[in-house]
């Protein structure tokens, strides 16, 4: 047996940006140097054009999601995601003259430049579908948990990256319980260190929550497997490395064992830089909110036919309340039968208000609550009293939201859509203390690219 060649997910994230880069580079420095094509030749005094290239490119493909590895297993959806940041990057390198070449005189070497980018980074893509995503690279890896909770964990690994394979498990619950891992060999030590001596498991996952299920030859065998260079990792520091986001199984009363309350909140340079970021970012946005605001009166006086904003008092950091405001987006008794979510495609909201969701234009006055302080450019969406008295009493730790201000956009917003069930908002929570546990400048800026994302799609909440 060919024994497996294991990639990390973020290892197949940085092969695709880096090939990414480098294919088009070098197809287009092969080009000029082979067919005399002048508009992109890598010279010493012109090294920098290929870096805007590089920077234009990672951008959009980052903006389309060509680094989503779901989406870049799948043949069709890549060469339209290809073809499409080809486009775009081209267009704007061909446009910023500035920074870039200027356009040859010969018209055709736009063409060229086009297909250059283009056709590379097609045929490279192709090859990363047909070689990469396969069984050749697999993650195999052996789970140590409970019986009771080993079927779930493992689905839960695998949904999100289908190369991460269970070869089996070590149960540790005191019994034996039937009917809870289907599909999963139970395995002993001496088995699981057979399939690590024969490099066909590369990996070794703790899931345990039973402090007694870990024995002592089995925590000796684990210390073992640590100190000869073997990799055996915590199952939530797995999850939140594949998912983006807390594990479900602790969101309950030994959570706190997993989530450190105090990262960032007392990091007063982070917290400078975010109030700091807030008030520019509110400062452009409210200078959008002054130019667009004649276009959504007129759209208002036509298809919403009443006030054109929209009150509503919802809870901010440490619980304490403010009014949020928005540019109406539903009929004027949208409540007349009580409090509810919103909901995808929800009746409740006016022709004219599906566009300002559409495009978010109905966010842009929260940027005066940003500016006030109440909200930040990017946390937690604030919800309304009534719905986080509900959501606190069935979901544990839903108060933790609190600890940050609420967002603009956020990560549960770019990641999830609208709550409507109990597990929506659970799924929307793991996303949220994901954030409030990691936050920092480099999760600030995947959030803000996730948001042109989000919007581009019309995708989220």
């Amino acid at each position: 047996m060919i024994a497996p060649i294991p990639f990390e997910m973020s290892e197949r994230k940085i092969l695709l940006r880096i090939i990414d880069v480098v294919v088009v580079i070098v197809a287009l420095h092969l080009l000029g140097v082979l067919f005399q094509f002048n508009y992109f030749i890598i010279k010493e005094e012109q090294w920098i054009w290929s870096v805007v290239l590089a920077v234009y490119l990672l951008f959009f493909a980052t903006v389309f999601e060509m680094y989503n590895l779901q989406r870049a297993s799948h043949l069709i959806g890549t060469m339209r995601s290809v073809v499409t940041v080809a486009s775009i990057t081209s267009f704007i390198y061909l446009l910023t003259p500035f920074f870039t070449p200027e356009l040859p005189e010969n018209r055709i070497q736009i063409l060229y430049f086009y297909m250059a980018v283009t056709i590379p980074l097609l045929v490279w893509r192709s090859v990363y579908i047909n070689f990469f995503v396969s069984s050749k690279f697999n993650k195999n890896i052996i789970l140590i948990a409970d019986a009771t909770d080993a079927a779930i964990i493992a689905q839960s690994l695998q949904d999100v990256d289908p190369n991460y394979k269970i070869r089996g498990f070590i149960n540790t619950s005191p019994e034996f319980v039937s009917g809870h891992f289907v599909g999963l060999t139970v395995i002993g030590i001496k088995a699981a260190h057979d399939l690590i001596e024969n490099k066909s498991v590369t990996e070794v996952v703790v899931a345990s929550g039973e402090i007694e299920g870990i024995t002592s030859n089995l925590y000796r065998w684990l210390l073992e497997l640590v100190e000869n260079g073997y990799s055996v990792r915590e199952y939530s520091q797995v999850y939140e490395e594949m998912t983006d986001r807390v594990p479900e199984q602790y969101l309950g009363k030994d959570f706190y064992k997993y989530f450190p309350f105090a990262r960032n909140n007392q990091n007063r340079l982070y917290l400078v830089y975010h109030r700091v970021f807030d008030i520019i970012a509110s400062l452009g946005g409210l200078i959008i909110l002054g130019l667009i605001i004649p276009f959504v009166v007129i759209g208002n006086l036509f298809g919403n036919r009443g006030p054109l904003f929209y009150v509503q008092e919802r809870l901010g950091i440490n619980r304490k309340a403010f009014n949020i405001v928005k540019f109406r987006t539903m009929e004027r008794d949208a409540e007349k039968s009580g409090a509810q979510f919103a909901i995808q495609d929800d009746v409740r909201i006016t022709k004219f208000g599906k566009l300002l969701r559409a495009t978010r234009i109905d966010e842009i006055p929260q940027f005066w609550n940003i500016l006030k302080g109440e909200m930040s450019m990017i946390g937690p969406r604030p919800e309304r009293q009534v719905f986080v008295d509900q959501l606190s009493e069935k979901i544990s730790f839903y108060e933790a939201r609190h600890l940050v201000k609420p967002g603009l956009t956020g990560w549960a917003q770019v990641k999830t859509k609208y709550g409507v069930t109990d597990a929506d908002h659970m799924r929307k929570l793991q996303y949220d203390l994901y954030y409030i546990k990691k936050r920092s400048i480099f999760l600030d800026i995947r959030i803000i690219v996730k948001t042109l994302s989000t919007i581009l799609f019309f995708k989220g909440q």
